[in-house]
């Protein structure tokens, strides 16, 4: 129901299927931009992650609320299951990296270094000689995964990882990289994965630290040194995430949306709503509907 005007597809245009553990799969830039007139627009994987090389050319990239733009060369990241779409300036040139969300919980588990990329979508600008090496890792998996001679998968998995690091050492997430240890970002990355599940039963925080099999402190600890937020400020960032796509996405009344993000109380929502964002729900609306 969250994106329900939002059309969700396996890659952009394709019907939504299952997706294989290990998929990773690279394309042109050009191979969709083109035909669509270099205009992408919004839609949502729910089990894919895309890493963008942007080498020539530019544009804005609208994720969830956001609008980003950027120059080449750099690096869009965003993560399964947000809204995404861009406007490419004419003639852009890049490569679509796009990563299985099992594969790429793989890859962070055993490096926790990596956790930040994904923590939400950003545009990770990159000196140009940093462009090219990113450029040459993708040739290098996109030669790889044209055939499946030995070793491939490691080529291929080096190749991402070397992309990967670029992106980690030229991003700007001073403010998601805190002091945390492993197990801390461990348990930070489970309660998301519980939030993402269970945000609209509201459940408290401390329904949330027994469901982990952790103290409250713990967390509110963990959640203080790996997101610099609380446990209660992640659970209402996903609420107002999801009640931010319904106001956009869908034509649901705002006393639907309140019920449909998990709250009993129309009123209570709107009122939390506009303590949060600064503006009543409805107002929100028709100012990003003029916008």
């Amino acid at each position: 129901m969250s994106t329900a005007s939002v059309p969700s597809f396996y890659l952009y245009g394709e019907p939504q299927r299952s997706v294989a553990e290990g998929f990773v799969h690279v394309e042109s830039l050009d191979d969709r931009s083109r035909p669509s007139e270099w205009t992408i627009r919004p839609h949502v994987h729910h089990d894919l992650n895309h890493i963008i090389l942007i080498a020539e050319g530019g544009g804005a990239m609208q994720a969830e609320a956001v609008q980003l733009s950027f120059e080449a060369p750099c690096l869009l990241l965003i993560p399964a299951g947000i809204v995404h779409g861009f406007t490419w300036h004419r003639e852009s040139r890049g490569y679509v990296t796009t990563i299985a969300a099992s594969y790429l919980r793989h890859l962070v588990t055993r490096d926790t270094d990596l956790t930040p990329l994904f923590a939400r979508p950003h545009a990770v600008m990159l000196p140009q000689e940093d462009g090219s090496d990113a450029e040459a890792a993708i040739a290098r998996m996109t030669r790889e995964l044209g055939w499946s001679g030995p070793g491939q998968r490691a080529a291929v998995e080096a190749a991402l990882l070397l992309l990967m690091v670029l992106a980690l050492r030229h991003a700007t997430l001073a403010e998601a990289m805190q002091q945390g240890t492993a197990r801390q970002a461990a348990l930070v990355a489970r309660l998301r994965e519980r939030i993402e599940q269970r945000f609209r039963q509201r459940e408290s925080v401390s329904d949330q630290a027994r469901a982990l099999g952790t103290s409250l402190t713990a967390l509110r600890q963990a959640c203080a040194r790996v997101a610099n937020s609380s446990p209660a400020q992640i659970l209402d960032d996903r609420a107002l995430l999801e009640a931010r796509r319904l106001l956009v996405y869908s034509q649901l009344s705002v006393t639907e949306i309140a019920y449909a993000v998990g709250f009993e109380d129309p009123a209570y929502f709107s009122r939390f709503f506009t303590r949060h964002i600064g503006q009543s729900p409805k107002a929100w609306r028709d100012s990003r509907r003029q916008s």
